[in-house]
Order: structure tokens, then C-alpha cells, then sequence
């Protein structure tokens, strides 16, 4: 057998594990979990945190919509530091304002400002929103309901995300597919506590018994506080949920192609949280499986295996639309930016040394 066969046959031996890897996550969707839809108020009372750090150009809409919501018992805003009106706009709109303390050491800024929200309400259960938020009125009650029907500690939604600009829709898609390929979809829960999805735009905990076990402290230093907050919690026996709430829930995270690669492509890697080694192999899954058997056909180098790999990935196109407010020709061209996406991925692996965010570095 000669080198050139030896090592066509080791390419198809690889390509085709990483295929059967990520096909098997993928098709964790036939058996996910029921959506959060809208319910009858829950006996529990309600009290909703809104962590925010110069957030005057954004935080208004969520406040038109969540002061006064039904079940809603109290709003507090954590003006975490602000420069600019935050405080203002959340106390107009009718919002209790926490001015919060500098931040300790060893924290984190957003899970400071949980912290300090969370131990200041006053109701049975805590939901919390990013001020990018855009919740229907009934989200707060579904969410508590759902929380009380399925017995969990935590639990956190993924929405539906507004994309403004061509280049926003076209990458934002491809870095969301990448999370599928490594962990599924919402509504599964995984066997491994350690391989736990979770999405801290939005969650719902029980307060007394949350603060109890030492609150955001659990994770005070992590920068991606949600994932770490989950895998903790669910390593230390507690339930934990991460559900599709697209019904209830639109998010405005970025505003252009540049927002999203520099925005989320800080956090995409799951530093902190992620071992290096899971992360150079979930790497290797994206490039593998998601990244290259498109190019591979479209060069005329393909085969069977990327012919299988390609419709998956474009299958994956109907299986997240729903997690989109706009679905254009931008949406359905986002595969061409999976290149980009796995860079941005390599990228944050990469990154040694302090990361600055909101004007704050961290370890």
C-alpha cells in the first residue's frame, strides 16, 4: 500500500469519526425537552435582576416590559458602576435601583452584580434578564412555573436572537451551530454534569435556597458564569435545566458582523470552563464535520462522507431557524461563515494572559 493510500484512507477514518460524533449530538434534537410557553401565574412570588453596566441605550425596552408584568412582585436594576443614565432610566421606567459596590477581589463583574440582586430580593424566586433582553410579559410566570413543574435548581432559556445588520445574520447562525455540534441543542440534558448547557441571558433559581448554597460566589471568578454555574451546581447533585424559550424570549446581542466575532467570539471558546484537551477536540469536530465538507464538495474534492456531513450541517439550518427573528438569504448563506466561526473558536483557545470587558480585565 503506498503513503498516498495510507494516508487517504487514515483522512477517511478521521473525517468520518468526527462525522459520527457530531451527527450523534446533533440528533439529541428528536428527544429534546418540551419548549417554556406561556402558563397561568404560579402561586410562587417573582422577583426579576437585571445585572447592568452603562446600559442607557438598551435597557429601556426590557424595563417597558417587565415592570409590571403579571407575577412580577419587584424589578431591581444593579447598576453596577455605571457612567452613564442607566440608574435614571431603570428608576423612570419604575425599577428599584441597587447602586452596587466595588467589586470585591477575585470577582467577576457580572456575577458581582448577581450577587448582589439576588440577595436583595424579596420573593420566593429570582429570575434574572441581561438588559439586551426582549421578554414577553409572561416570561417571568412561565419560567417559574416550568422551574416548579420540573423540580430544578436552576434553570436557563435560550431565545430568539435579532440580527440588524446582513453581516450579523450571515455569522451569527454559523457561531451559534458550533455549540450544537458540541453539545446539542436546548431541551437535553446531558449524562456528564460537566458537559452542561446553559445560557445566563435569562435564568430562573429558587432565592433562599440558591443563596443558601452560596449564590453566584460558587462561581465568582469565571467569565462565563452561566456554564460554570450550571456544571457546578449539577456536579453537586442539584437539577438543572437549559430550555428553548423562543416563544417568550427575543435577545439584541450584537449589532454587526464586527460585534459578533469581537463580542462573542471572547467567550465562544468557553475559557474557564472548558478544559483545553475538550477544547481542541471539539475544535477538531467543528473543522471536520461542520467546517470543511461543504468547501470539500464545492472544490469537487468531495465524497460520500462530506456529501452526509453537508446536508447535515444545511439540516441544521431548519432546526435553528426558529432561533431567529429574521430568516433571509443572509441566514441561509450563514454555512459559507463557518471558516470564520471555527476561527473565532481557535482564536479565544489560543488567547493567553487577562481579558478586558466592560472596562474591567480579568484573569
Amino acid at each position: 500500500m503506498s503513503v498516498h493510500q495510507v494516508v487517504r484512507l487514515a483522512s477517511i477514518g478521521i473525517r468520518a469519526s468526527a462525522g459520527a460524533v457530531a451527527i450523534s449530538r446533533i440528533a439529541r434534537a428528536a428527544t429534546v425537552d418540551a419548549p417554556v410557553r406561556p402558563t397561568l401565574t404560579p402561586m410562587q412570588t417573582i422577583s426579576v435582576v437585571i445585572p447592568a453596566r452603562d446600559e442607557a441605550e438598551r435597557i429601556g425596552p426590557l424595563l417597558d416590559a417587565i415592570v409590571g408584568a403579571p407575577g412580577v412582585g419587584e424589578v431591581i436594576v444593579v447598576d453596577d458602576q455605571s457612567s452613564d443614565a442607566t440608574a435614571d432610566i431603570a428608576r423612570q421606567a419604575g425599577a428599584a435601583v441597587l447602586s452596587g459596590t466595588p467589586l470585591p477581589d477575585g470577582w467577576a463583574g457580572k456575577a458581582w452584580a448577581l450577587q448582589q440582586g439576588i440577595t436583595a430580593a424579596s420573593s420566593e424566586w429570582v429570575v434574572t434578564l441581561d438588559a439586551d433582553a426582549r421578554p414577553d410579559p409572561q416570561l417571568p410566570t412561565a419560567l417559574v412555573a416550568r422551574a416548579v413543574a420540573d423540580r430544578l435548581d436552576l434553570l436557563t432559556v435560550g431565545g430568539r436572537f435579532e440580527c440588524p445588520t446582513p453581516g450579523s445574520r450571515w455569522l451569527h447562525p454559523a457561531m451559534l451551530t458550533t455549540l450544537v455540534y458540541r453539545f446539542g441543542p436546548p431541551g437535553v440534558t446531558p449524562s456528564q454534569p460537566d458537559r452542561m448547557m446553559a445560557n445566563g441571558q435569562c435564568m430562573a433559581v429558587p432565592r433562599v435556597p440558591f443563596v443558601a448554597s452560596g449564590g453566584m460566589e460558587l462561581v465568582r471568578g469565571e467569565v462565563v458564569e452561566d456554564l460554570a454555574l450550571a456544571r457546578r451546581l449539577a456536579t453537586d447533585g442539584r437539577r438543572v435545566g437549559f430550555l428553548d424559550a423562543s416563544e417568550l424570549l427575543t435577545v439584541r446581542m450584537f449589532e454587526s458582523l464586527g460585534d459578533a466575532w469581537s463580542g462573542w467570539g471572547r467567550s465562544l471558546a468557553l475559557p474557564g470552563v472548558e478544559p483545553r484537551r475538550r477544547q481542541l477536540f471539539d475544535l477538531a469536530i467543528i473543522v471536520l464535520a461542520q467546517v470543511l465538507p461543504i468547501p470539500r464538495l464545492l472544490l469537487r474534492r468531495g465524497d460520500v462522507i462530506d456529501v452526509v456531513l453537508a446536508v447535515t450541517r444545511l439540516g441544521t439550518l431548519a432546526g435553528t431557524r426558529r432561533a431567529y427573528e429574521r430568516n433571509d438569504a443572509f441566514y441561509w448563506l450563514s454555512p459559507l461563515a463557518d471558516p470564520v466561526a471555527a476561527v473565532a473558536i481557535a482564536r479565544g483557545i489560543a488567547k493567553r494572559g487577562r481579558q478586558t470587558w466592560r472596562g474591567r480585565s480579568y484573569a
